[in-house]
């Protein structure tokens, strides 16, 4: 079996166990698994609002995503994508209430300024990693939580002690009368277009142009990148800063599009680290993180429908996802039964062809 073959069935399997293994969990908690994944299932796709729903909860996990799997691509491991997510949803709810812009334009810059605010927050990691040799996984880890209370701090100097800013001005808004109507009045924005080309800038940028090749190749191996003459300090910033941007932009779909402004967190929203776990299951491919964001944003959304229409608690979802991630974790396993059953194959064609 070839290698392509098995990159591509391992997260399969993983699905396919995780969702056997969360059955087994609901059975042995007295739920029925069937009526479970039913109300799952409905929750998703049962009708346009729920779809419209489905779309919206998947966008900001594709931002997530590509952050955290860009740094992975290049070398690094940015745990801070919750914290550059904050910043870049606190940027744009600002730029999109205090701003005044024509129709598109706002919303464009309200954009770039949540992307420069992600970037800007993952500089920091960056530059300490490249000039100080400070491991960016400490960094990233505070810098979530300075981020938290910086944010919250900024909300209340900014609403005058309020829990949340005021709403963004319509011009700046990502939400449609259309989507609206389509999707039966669902919260669904025009984020979801957004998201896809992100998609393809990272595929592009990674694959297609000599930056993205250093990038890789300063991620591989850094003592060889520097001997080939790359300027290896340049492109490690540089990398921190591609992927907090594309977290920033992430938080600007839920500013400009799903709730309209940022309010007082007395928590993470858990989105950003919910990337690394999509990042993990598209393999760090960016069309991978996006079947692997499509299928945590269903399964949170869809989740939600559980309570309501089977009885099951929502927590059995998180355990769902839990085992599916698991398993992709412990893909090692699989792809060494596949690699070992495809050469038990091949042997057993060979001694049939040697019978004959």
């Amino acid at each position: 079996m070839s290698k392509k073959w098995i990159s591509v069935l391992i997260p399969v399997i993983s699905i396919i166990l995780g969702l056997i293994v969360g059955a087994i969990v609901m059975l042995a908690t007295g739920f029925n698994p069937i009526d479970g994944y039913i109300a799952l299932w409905n929750g998703v796709f049962g009708d346009s609002y729920n779809l419209g729903e489905t779309i919206r909860a998947i966008t900001p996990y594709v931002f997530a995503g590509l952050a955290v799997a860009f740094a992975f691509r290049t070398g690094m491991f940015n745990i801070g994508v919750e914290g550059q997510l904050i910043m870049g949803w606190l940027a744009a709810a600002y730029v999109g209430y205090a701003w005044d812009l024509p129709n598109g334009i706002h919303a464009a810059v309200a954009i770039i300024a949540a992307a420069v605010a992600g970037g800007l927050w993952a500089f920091i990691p960056g530059l300490l990693k490249a000039k100080l040799q400070v491991h960016e996984v400490i960094v990233t880890i505070m810098m979530n939580y300075i981020a938290l209370h910086v944010a919250n701090a900024t909300i209340n100097y900014l609403s005058d002690g309020k829990e949340k800013t005021e709403t963004i001005k319509e011009s700046a808004s990502l939400t449609s009368n259309f989507l609206g109507e389509l999707t039966d009045f669902s919260r669904l924005h025009w984020g979801f277009v957004i998201a896809l080309a992100a998609v393809i800038v990272m595929w592009f940028i990674l694959q297609k142009t000599t930056r993205g090749y250093e990038l890789k190749a300063v991620g591989f191996n850094k003592n060889a990148a520097e001997y080939s003459g790359m300027n290896v300090k340049k492109n490690i910033i540089l990398a921190m800063v591609i992927s907090g941007a594309f977290a920033g932009l992430g938080g600007a779909m839920e500013a400009l599009g799903t709730f309209g402004n940022i309010m007082k967190m007395t928590a993470f929203s858990g989105i950003g680290f919910d990337g690394i776990a999509v990042a993990l299951l598209g393999a760090n491919q960016p069309f991978g993180v996006l079947l692997g964001a499509i299928l945590f944003g269903s399964l949170k959304n869809g989740g939600l429908n559980m309570p309501n229409e089977a009885g099951i608690p929502d927590e059995i979802v998180s355990i769902v996802i839990a085992l599916i991630v698991f398993f992709v974790a412990s893909g090692y396993i699989i792809q060494l039964v596949l690699t070992k059953m495809g050469k038990k194959n091949k042997k057993n064609n060979k001694n049939v062809k040697g019978e004959e």
